[in-house]
């Protein structure tokens, strides 16, 4: 039997939303290996982000099963209000998985995603946003210009040719086109073939700049425009994500980039802030240059990766 009564039935206001929430995706098994320094590329993340995104906004970070050290971190930084809402999934429920509990439970109208390997730069949400609420039928922004696969934004160039100014060109600066893909474990050399041989689409909108593309790492999305597109797959833990990229060019959805590079992947190590980008392969070379062909060799490489990748399976059953 209840007794008295419930004493929030007085309360005359609860707290709102902003309306952008920022939604920030980790996992981090182990703190060993490959992924050594992720913790640290974490807080870096996080302390970027905040630093002057040039909105206000709420912070929602899903923890996909991470390590004790990981979900102590994460649970401190949201006991002193640094995030706002803490998901600790006891399971690993994969990029997708998470991506179904993230985009329909966020409370903003805008949803800003990101992976938590991202380096931010001032103003990279209100550049974004300016997209977003400029352009007509957006389906997401993300905030850099680098060279997507085409296919993903037909649909973008198509509406680019009737409705506002298109212009094709190399207008992404070699420097920061190579920096991005060297973080993605690219060398120079085959890099300096791809910048040559493709071209970036400039769109100008009303007064706006954006280039034509986006990706799953990083966007700006309205939240009623990603609900669109859920649920997504959750039979593992990578390797789905390219899904939302098919389908929102698909549905007839605009695709864009920020035309300056204000977010940059910083994959599993903070090489980049120490300025060791690039210069890695060429000291490897000089050091065991034998060792490093032998490694580059087509079968040997394939086989050490299998049972790399098996012994990450193993751990992650």
């Amino acid at each position: 039997m209840r007794k008295g009564q419930n004493p929030a039935k007085f309360v005359k206001d609860v707290a709102r939303p902003e309306q952008i929430t920022v939604a920030l995706l980790n996992y981090i098994p182990f703190l060993s290996g490959f992924y050594a320094e992720t913790l640290d590329v974490l807080k870096v993340s996080l302390e970027s982000m905040c630093k002057d995104a040039g909105l206000p906004f709420d912070l929602m970070v899903f923890d996909n099963g991470s390590c004790p050290e990981v979900r102590d971190f994460l649970v401190k930084e949201k006991e002193e209000g640094r995030i706002q809402y803490l998901i600790l999934s006891e399971k690993n429920m994969g990029k997708g998985g998470a991506w179904n509990v993230m985009l329909a439970g966020a409370p903003g109208e805008i949803i800003a995603y990101t992976d938590a390997d991202v380096l931010f730069s001032p103003k990279w949400l209100s550049r974004s946003v300016e997209i977003l609420e400029t352009f007509p039928n957006v389906g997401m922004v993300t905030a850099r210009p680098f060279r997507t696969p085409p296919e993903f934004y037909e649909f973008t160039l198509k509406w680019a040719r009737d409705n506002a100014t298109l212009e094709e060109g190399q207008f992404i600066p070699w420097e920061t086109f190579l920096e991005f893909n060297l973080s993605l474990g690219q060398t120079e050399e085959e890099n300096r073939k791809v910048y040559a041989e493709t071209r970036d689409w400039r769109i100008v909108y009303k007064g706006v700049t954006a280039v034509a593309g986006a990706s799953h790492w990083q966007f700006t999305a309205y939240k009623s425009t990603l609900q669109q597109f859920l649920p997504f797959d959750m039979d593992k833990p990578m390797g789905q994500v390219r899904q939302l990229d098919k389908r929102m060019n698909d549905a007839g959805l605009l695709r864009l980039m920020v035309p300056d590079p204000l977010a940059m992947n910083m994959s599993n190590t903070l090489g980049y802030l120490r300025g060791e980008l690039g210069r890695e392969k060429v000291k490897s070379k000089k050091k065991i240059g034998f060792a490093r062909r032998l490694l580059e060799v087509g079968l040997v490489k394939k086989m050490l990766l299998a049972v790399y990748n098996k012994i990450f399976s193993w751990y992650y059953s």
